[in-house]
């Protein structure tokens, strides 16, 4: 069975009676089992849960009833995300002491309800504070296209995962770019949604005010009927906002038409590796981007995402910092230091700094439906690299793979991360950004991208 069939036409077939989900569900299972010895992607596999969720996919479509529009796809989570019975490590040593979650978080429920069948939780950075996929306890997450590369992280394990076949989406998390970076470089699509989009209850916080959940795919297709699947307003989450007015899925026919698409200068066409100019320039030529628009202030708006980050990600874990300082990640450790220290002062300039931020943003979007900027500034590095070498400068490499999605972050944007093709080399990305609530205009570029064979749809892995 082909792992790299789209979901889009898993459903069809499983609620067509063509293949079962139980099947399916076995073939996933058996796959992980061959390949997550290598690639580390997953932390737990509910395989008695799946096989169940399989089942009863397979029984609703022998009584004629429709399973959803995620019939037996199957799909895992980042480790933050709740799952029933299982304890929420959150990639961290210390949260392996909680009780088992009693039931699922929002988005799980929601995917289950239409028809996927989930198949464990995903490996991932210690409290989601992480651009490399190193983790130190479960060990670093592996490239699916060059096990000797990071996936990117924190959402190592969603991207890995579902770009090697494992899982045709998983779900992860985005604080300052831990979907689009493991998305650019494992090859896959990723959605960061509109901040307060998609429901973040029963999910393991990082920092509330950035914190975004979201969908990672091989098809823009996938991507716009997961999301689709997970929308709706949540009590769980008061940042949660309803639905679209249309599904978004129902917009991919429209394609590129009207859409008015420009590249990000200025600061997003510096520090650019060949291959990540390279991958800008095609995606501009094949969305027919007109011209350039370069923004004032990027350095303020990712200063901002820092201290925000700093401050109330170092708040939360100030309990744990004071009786379990030695079980961090020392490198974990060090930024929550520091952001315990930093003044009251800057974090209330930091926020005012993002709403300045957003409105500079805004006053493109009058002009412009789509942005296109890079995902990261390089393809994925080897796995312990420290330094990237940019323009002729030696750059920490842990901070700086998030270079170009912080301060997309820190405006509360609509992202997707697209793919971009590059025979017999490692993959890369591009952000394609819109107004907030406009994901639909984000999908409806990536799925163009995709026509256009630009994009990588179903990109094999070399294991």
């Amino acid at each position: 069975m082909n792992p790299f069939i789209p979901a889009h036409e898993i459903a069809a077939a499983v609620r067509a009676g063509e293949v079962s989900a139980v099947a399916l569900a076995e073939a996933a299972l058996a796959r992980i089992e061959a390949l997550d010895p290598t690639l580390n992607a997953f932390t737990d596999v509910t395989a008695a849960r799946a096989r169940a969720q399989a089942a009863a996919v397979d029984a609703a479509v022998a009584r004629g009833a429709d399973p959803g529009p995620l019939a037996g796809v199957p799909f895992a989570v980042k480790n933050l995300f709740d799952i029933d019975g299982l304890t929420t490590r959150a990639g961290s040593k210390i949260n392996r002491d909680r009780a088992p979650a009693g039931e699922d978080a929002t988005l799980i429920r929601r995917l289950d309800a239409a028809g996927a069948v989930l198949l464990g939780g995903l490996n991932m950075g210690e409290y989601a504070y992480d651009f490399t996929g190193e983790n130190a306890h479960d060990g670093a997450c592996r490239n699916p296209h060059d096990p000797a590369r990071m996936t990117g992280g924190s959402s190592s394990g969603s991207g890995a995962a579902t770009a090697a076949g494992l899982a045709p989406i998983s779900l992860g998390s985005d604080t300052n770019g831990s979907i689009r970076v493991p998305a650019s470089l494992c090859g896959v699509f990723g959605l960061k949604p509109t901040y307060g989009r998609l429901s973040r209850a029963g999910s393991f916080p990082f920092c509330d005010s950035l914190d975004h959940l979201g969908p990672f795919a091989r098809t823009a297709r996938d991507l716009a009927l997961a999301y689709d699947a997970m929308q709706g307003p949540d009590a769980g989450d008061p940042a949660c906002r309803p639905p679209s007015s249309e599904p978004v899925v129902g917009a991919l026919a429209r394609g590129l038409d009207g859409l008015r698409v420009a590249t990000l200068g200025g600061w997003f066409a510096k520090n650019l590796t060949s291959e990540a100019a390279d991958a800008l320039a095609r995606t501009a030529a094949a969305l027919g981007a007109a011209g350039e628009v370069e923004l004032d202030g990027v350095e303020a708006g990712r200063a901002a995402a820092f201290v925000i980050t700093n401050v109330e990600s170092s708040r939360f874990h100030l309990d744990r910092m004071r009786t379990r300082i030695d079980d961090f990640d020392p490198d974990t450790r060090d930024r929550f230091l520091a952001g315990a220290l930093l003044p009251g002062g800057w974090y209330v300039r930091a926020q005012q700094v993002r709403r300045w931020w957003a409105e500079r943003f805004a006053t493109v979007f009058t002009d412009v439906d789509v942005l296109i900027a890079p995902a990261t500034p390089s393809p994925a590095p080897a796995i312990g690299q420290r330094t990237l070498e940019l323009d002729g400068a030696e750059l920490l490499l842990r901070p700086n793979l998030g270079l170009f999605t912080q301060p997309v972050s820190c405006a509360g944007l609509p992202v997707v991360c697209a793919p971009v093709a590059r025979a017999g080399e490692l993959p890369i990305g591009v952000q394609l950004i819109a107004a907030p609530w406009r994901e639909d205009l984000c999908v409806r570029a990536a799925h163009a991208l995709e026509d256009a064979s630009v994009a990588v749809a179903r990109r094999r892995q070399r294991l």
